[in-house]
């Protein structure tokens, strides 16, 4: 067996191929089009029938050489970015050039087992693709509501709208009457900008609602979860990217960051809270831990047990976090398993 680690850039993709002591026994260069991975396949079949190619998980740069391989019926295996700076660390060679990165990848995958496998996009990536596009029309109109009260304070210094409120139709409408008897430039601006505004509402809008159908449809289970609603259903969804990934609710955990880290020694034994993980995820969990931690009895008398037996405040936090990151994954495998039961 062999391995073929790939370092990926936007134009072109580095392969080495190394054999199971991790030797490396060649290289290529090619482009980043379809026609360039078949030229791909076609030189890795020189070198063995039974491979396995490891690519460094970074979605944007990767996605079609993933599609296509999968597509050709190859074994894909994603590797963190963080295991690579060891494996060039070990390395007998000095520098980094985009061979010693793709021979750090392979080895990195012969290093490492239960590696995540690569697999075709489903629906999974559709609801993080309207959650992100969401989010970046959110920061779009935050930066349009920033300008538009400047424009509106130049106006008229008195005239200072109530905080959080111009994402409102009534709102907009009452600065669009009272720019419109108005004269110059700086009048001008506002109007469109509060036109612009009220746009980006629109499809704010929109887009939530169809979120929230997408989620209703794909995760039922999980927006059961007292204090997860489906724009943070939709996140969790999105930054999972599949929970067949995880070969446990431990692994999962350790993922989205609720696993604690040990830093004990001798006979003193204790964990801290982790900052590793994919910090989105972690964020939706945090949100759902804060919500049941004010309104939900489990919740509450849980920290209150907790706080009763020595722990802070955080830390009792954090422990219902991790409680959280097992319910979560349960409810993630159960909804997969009602849509697809073999793949669960």
């Amino acid at each position: 067996m062999v391995v073929i680690g790939i370092d990926a850039h936007k134009r072109t993709h580095t392969a080495v191929i190394v054999d199971t002591n991790g030797r490396q026994l060649a290289t290529k260069t090619c482009g980043s089009t379809s026609k360039d991975h078949l030229a791909l396949l076609r030189w890795a079949g020189h070198h063995g029938a039974d491979r396995i190619w490891a690519i460094e998980d970074c979605r944007n740069m990767t996605r079609r050489l993933e599609r296509d391989l999968l597509a050709a019926g190859e074994r894909v295996v994603r590797v963190p970015p963080k295991l690579m700076s060891h494996a060039r660390d070990a390395a007998r060679t000095y520098g980094k050039s985009d061979p010693i990165d793709a021979l750090a990848v392979a080895r990195a995958a012969l290093r490492e087992d239960g590696l995540p496998a690569a697999y075709l996009d489903g629906p999974d990536r559709e609801v993080r693709l309207l959650v992100d596009h969401r989010e970046d029309l959110l920061a779009e109109r935050t930066r349009a509501i920033n300008r538009l009260r400047w424009h509106l304070h130049e106006l008229d210094p008195d005239w200072d709208p109530p905080a959080r409120s111009l994402d409102r139709a009534s709102a907009l409408d009452r600065i669009s009457r009272r720019v419109a008897g108005m004269s110059g430039t700086v009048a001008r601006l506002a109007a469109a900008i509060t036109e612009r505004c009220r746009q980006l509402t629109i499809d704010i809008n929109t887009l939530e609602a169809e979120i929230k159908t997408l989620t209703e449809q794909l995760a039922p289970t999980l927006l059961a979860i007292p204090g997860c609603a489906s724009l943070t259903a939709a996140k969790i969804l999105g930054e999972t990217a599949s929970v067949t990934r995880f070969r446990s609710a431990a692994a999962y955990a350790r993922h989205n960051g609720t696993a604690p880290l040990p830093v004990w020694s001798s006979n003193r034994t204790r964990h801290r809270l982790s900052r590793t993980g994919n910090r989105q995820l972690n964020a939706a969990l945090h949100r759902i831990a804060m919500t049941q931690a004010r309104c939900h009895p489990p919740a509450r008398d849980l920290i209150a047990r907790r706080k009763a037996g020595g722990d802070g405040g955080m830390e009792a936090l954090r422990i219902l976090k991790r409680r959280l990151s097992d319910v979560i994954y349960q409810a993630l495998r159960t909804d997969l398993n009602a849509r697809h039961p073999v793949a669960a």
